[in-house]
C-alpha cells in the first residue's frame, strides 16, 4: 500500500536523525554543566565539549545531484523536495537549463532569498568558499514563498547566460569546443562564446528537510564541472550522497561516463556508500501498444547495462520518471506515483544516506567524548585514592604520641617541597615544549607554503613545455609531502618528550598511569597523494599548446594548490587542538595532587595543635569519600546517557520509519 504522503517517508528518516542529534546535544550539555558544578572541568575539557556541541549545532547533510544536460536533474529535485508547491520551483525545461551550480538550503533566522555570484569573480582566483565571507560580492534577490509564481520568476535568473569573446571565456577557465562532438562551451550565432552569467547560486528557502540541515547541491554538466575545480575537488567529494542522473532515452553516453569516472565514481580510497545512479525518463519507454511486462523487461535491461557500464551493483541503479513523480504528487494520483518508481529512490535516500551521515558525526565526536570521559574518570579515581591514603595515614596515628605526629607532619612537608621542586622542573619543561611547538608550526606555516606556491606559479608561467609544467607540479607536491612528514616527525618528538615527563611524575609522586595522544598526518598525506595521482593521470601522454598550458596552470592553482592550502589550514587547526590537549591530563593530575598535599598537611597540623581530634578528621574524610563515590556514580550515569545516544542502534529506528510509511 502506498503512503498517503510519499515525501513523509524521507522526512521520517531526517526527523529521526535530527531527533538523535538533539538528544545527543542535550546529553552533552547536561554533562558539561554538571562537570562545571562539580569542579571537575577545566578550560581544555570545556573547549572539547564545546567543539562537540558546535559539531552537532552546525551539522549539515549534503546531497549532490550531478548530470549532463537534458537528463531531468532539476525536475528530479522538484519531484523529491518541492512538489508541495504544486508546480515546478527550480527551472526545468529541455536543453541546457542550469549552467550555474546551485545550493538549496535554509539558514535559520534569515529571509528567503536567491544569492548570485557573478561569473567574473572567476578572474580573481578567489574560491567560492572564500567569497561566502564577502556578502557584498553577491547579488541578492528576495523570494516570495507565498507566491510560487513570483518565486519561479525570480529563480529563472539561475539560467541566465551571457556572450563573451573567446579570450575572455578562456581567461575565466572555460574550454571552448571547436566541434559539436567535443565537450566545452559553444559558440553562439554572433560568434561569441555562451557562458553562464553566474558562477554560483544559493537558494535560501524554508522547507522541513532543509530546516533540519539538508543541503541540496545542483551541479551542471561536464563543461561547468571542469571550469569550477572547487566543485570537483571540494564540494562533490565532501557530499554525503551523490545522485548521478542518466536518461533512459539516451542511455549511458561517453560524456556521462567521463563525468562518472572523473568526478563521482568510487575510488579505492572512497567507500561505495552514498553513490546512487538514477535512470530518469523511463516514461519515454511507456507505450500503450506494448505489454506492461515488456516495458518492465526493457527497464530491467537498461538497469543491467547501466550497472555494467559504471561498474556498480544493479541495486544502486534506480529507474524513475521525475516528471510523472512530480505530476503524481501534485495531482495526488497514487497510480501515476507508483509507476514513476520515485518511492524506491526516496526510501534509499533515507535508509542509506541518513545512517551513513550519523556514522560520520559519531566518528567526528567520539574521540573528544572518549578523551573527556577518560580524563574525568582519572580525576575521580585519583581523588578516591588520595582520600584513602589520607585515611590510612591518619589511622596510623591512632594512639601515637605527639612526637610521632610531629614526625608525620615533617614528612608531609618534605613531600610537599619535593613536589614543588618537581613543579619547577615541569614549568621548565613547558618552556621546552613551547620551543618544540614553534618548530612544528614552522613546518605547517601557511606563509612558508604561500612562498612555495608563488615560486611554483612563477616557474610554471615561464615553462614552455608540458614536461616542464609536470616537473613544477611534481616539485610542488613533493614539497607539500616533505613538510607534512617533517611535521609528523616533530610531533612524535613532542609526544616522546611529554611521555618522559608523565612517566617521571608517575614514578615520583604516584600519579595515574596516563599517556599523551599522538598527532597523525596520515589523512593529509593521503589527500595530497590523491591530488597528485589525479594530475599524473591527466598529464600522461598529454602535449599541450601554449594557450592550453596557461589554462592548465590556472586550473592547477584554483584546484589542487587551493586544496593543498586548505589541507594545511586543517592540519594547523588539528595541531592546535592536539597541543592544547596533550598537557591537559598532566595538569589536571598535578592540580589534584597539590590539593591532596595541602589537605594532608592541614589535617596533621590541626591534630598536632589539638584543634581537631583524630576521630573528627577521619569522619570528615569519610564524608569526603562518600561524596566522591556519589560523584563517581553521577558521572557514570551521565556518561551512560551520552554513550547510549552516541552508540544508537540505527537499524531499529530505520525499520520503524520504514514500517510507519508503509
Amino acid at each position: 500500500m502506498q503512503s498517503a504522503n510519499p515525501t513523509r517517508n524521507l522526512e521520517q528518516h531526517f526527523e529521526a536523525y535530527s531527533s538523535w542529534r538533539q538528544s545527543l546535544a542535550t546529553a552533552v550539555t547536561e554533562l558539561k554543566s554538571w562537570l562545571q558544578q562539580q569542579e571537575l572541568s577545566d578550560t581544555q575539557v570545556d573547549q572539547r565539549l564545546e567543539h562537540v556541541l558546535s559539531t552537532l549545532r552546525d551539522d549539515k547533510l549534503y546531497v549532490a545531484f550531478v548530470a549532463e544536460f537534458s537528463r531531468g536533474k532539476s525536475e528530479l529535485i522538484n519531484a523529491i523536495f518541492f512538489a508541495n508547491f504544486g508546480q515546478r520551483i527550480l527551472p526545468s525545461s529541455a536543453g541546457r537549463t542550469t549552467m550555474c551550480p546551485t545550493e538549496v538550503m535554509y539558514e535559520h533566522g534569515s529571509e528567503p532569498s536567491l544569492r548570485l555570484l557573478p561569473i567574473e569573480t572567476r578572474k580573481t582566483g578567489t574560491t567560492i568558499t572564500e567569497f561566502r565571507g564577502f556578502p557584498e560580492e553577491w547579488q541578492v534577490l528576495s523570494l516570495d514563498t507565498k507566491s510560487p509564481d513570483k518565486m519561479i520568476q525570480t529563480l529563472q535568473h539561475i539560467t541566465e547566460v551571457k556572450h563573451v569573446a573567446r579570450e575572455e571565456a578562456q581567461t575565466m577557465g572555460f574550454h571552448v569546443a571547436e566541434e559539436e562532438s567535443q565537450t566545452g562551451m559553444r559558440l553562439a550565432e554572433d560568434g561569441l562564446v555562451e557562458i553562464p552569467k553566474w558562477r554560483h547560486a544559493i537558494i535560501n528557502i524554508p522547507h522541513p528537510l532543509l530546516e533540519q540541515g539538508l543541503v541540496i547541491l545542483d551541479t551542471p554538466g561536464l563543461n561547468a564541472l571542469g571550469a569550477e575545480p572547487e566543485l570537483t575537488l571540494n564540494m562533490l567529494p565532501s557530499a554525503h550522497a551523490v545522485l548521478f542522473i542518466l536518461a533512459a532515452d539516451a542511455g549511458v553516453t561517453k560524456s556521462d561516463i567521463d563525468v562518472w569516472h572523473d568526478h563521482i565514481g568510487v575510488r579505492k580510497d572512497s567507500p561505495n556508500k552514498g553513490r546512487l545512479v538514477v535512470l530518469n525518463k523511463i516514461d519515454g519507454l511507456w507505450d500503450e501498444l506494448r505489454d506492461w511486462n515488456e516495458v518492465n523487461r526493457e527497464i530491467d535491461r537498461q538497469i543491467r547495462d547501466t550497472a555494467k557500464h559504471l561498474a556498480i551493483p544493479e541495486q544502486n541503479v534506480f529507474p524513475v520518471s521525475a516528471q510523472k513523480a512530480l505530476l503524481g504528487k501534485v495531482k495526488k494520483d497514487d497510480k501515476i506515483l507508483e509507476r514513476s518508481r520515485i518511492l524506491a529512490l526516496e526510501q534509499a535516500l533515507g535508509s542509506e544516506i541518513v545512517p551513513a551521515k550519523r556514522e560520520i558525526v559519531r566518528d567526528n565526536i567520539s574521540g573528544d567524548m572518549e578523551d573527556v570521559i577518560k580524563a574525568m574518570r582519572l580525576i575521580i579515581s585519583q581523588r578516591t585514592k588520595n582520600v584513602y591514603e589520607h585515611m590510612d595515614e591518619l589511622g596510623g596515628l591512632s594512639g601515637k604520641n605527639m612526637d610521632v605526629i610531629e614526625h608525620m607532619m615533617k614528612k608531609v612537608k618534605a613531600d610537599k617541597e619535593v613536589f614543588e621542586k618537581s613543579l619547577q622542573r615541569f614549568q621548565a619543561t613547558r618552556s621546552i615544549f613551547s620551543q618544540q611547538t614553534n618548530v612544528l608550526y614552522t613546518h605547517l606555516n601557511l606563509k612558508n607554503l604561500d612562498t612555495q606556491i608563488a615560486q611554483t606559479k612563477k616557474e610554471m608561467e615561464t615553462s614552455l613545455t608540458t614536461a616542464g609544467l609536470t616537473t613544477c607540479m611534481d616539485n610542488f607536491f613533493k614539497h607539500a609531502r616533505e613538510t607534512m612528514e617533517a611535521a609528523a616527525k616533530q610531533a612524535q618528538e613532542i609526544k616522546a618528550m611529554m611521555e618522559g615527563v608523565y612517566k617521571k611524575f608517575q614514578e615520583e609522586h604516584g600519579l595515574g598511569n596516563i599517556k599523551p595522544g599522538a598527532f597523525s598526518v596520515t589523512r593529509y598525506l593521503r589527500e595530497i597523494k590523491r591530488l597528485q595521482d589525479r594530475h599524473d593521470q591527466y598529464m600522461k601522454g598529454v602535449s599541450l599548446v601554449f594557450t592550453e598550458q596557461r589554462a592548465l596552470t590556472r586550473k592547477f592553482f584554483e584546484s589542487s594548490v587551493a586544496k593543498v592550502r586548505a589541507i594545511y589550514k586543517m592540519a594547523n587547526r588539528d595541531a592546535d587542538n592536539w597541543l592544547k590537549t596533550i598537557m591537559s591530563p598532566m595538569e589536571s593530575q598535578v592540580r589534584e595532587h597539590q590539593v591532596q598535599l595541602r589537605r594532608r598537611l592541614e589535617s596533621i597540623k590541626r591534630i598536632h595543635q589539638a584543634s581537631d581530634t583524630l576521630e573528627e578528621r577521619v569522619q570528615e574524610l569519610e564524608q569526603i569519600r562518600d561524596g566522591i563515590r556519589e560523584q563517581e556514580k553521577n558521572l557514570e550515569s551521565r556518561v551512560q546517557a551520552v554513550m547510549q545516544v552516541i552508540n544508537f542502534d540505527k537499524s531499529g529506528e530505520e525499520r520503524a520509519a520504514a514500517h510507519e510509511s508503509a
